[in-house]
């Protein structure tokens, strides 16, 4: 894994509401995994991104229960209604064309699962060191 990678991961696990997101592309592509901090403008401009070229997009918190999924570039089921409301607010100009998703950090599933088990790793080497 490379230092702008870790760098990557870290950026992403600095949020409070990290959660996994699913993208299942529009052409039958395989599933694409992604990780990132679930603030309602990040997840707004995650969906502004993929607005035309996925059927669906599933995201989940870290024990993978549903925060919001769409279909069509629109919120189908959004459990937290205050959090419906706070991403449609977001979601709504860049839908409508008045504006441009922004970036936010964000990195793939593999990227980010990869950097759990060198941390694991690390954390086995320190404890096998101390006995």
């Amino acid at each position: 894994m490379t230092e702008k990678e870790k760098e990557a991961v870290e950026r992403v696990m600095e949020g409070f509401h990290v959660g996994y997101a699913y993208l299942y592309p529009v052409e039958g592509i395989e599933r694409q995994e992604y990780v990132f901090d679930m603030t309602p403008g990040n997840i707004a401009n995650f969906i502004g991104n993929h607005l035309y070229d996925v059927q669906k997009i599933v995201l989940t918190d870290m024990m993978d229960r549903l925060i919001l999924d769409t279909a069509g570039g629109f919120i189908e089921n959004c459990p937290n209604q205050e959090l419906c409301r706070q991403v449609v607010a977001s979601l709504a100009p860049l839908q409508m064309g008045d504006s441009e998703p922004e970036e936010f950090p964000i990195v793939t599933r593999e990227q980010y699962d990869r950097y759990c088990q060198m941390e694991e790793e690390a954390v086995m080497r320190a404890e096998i060191a101390m006995l």
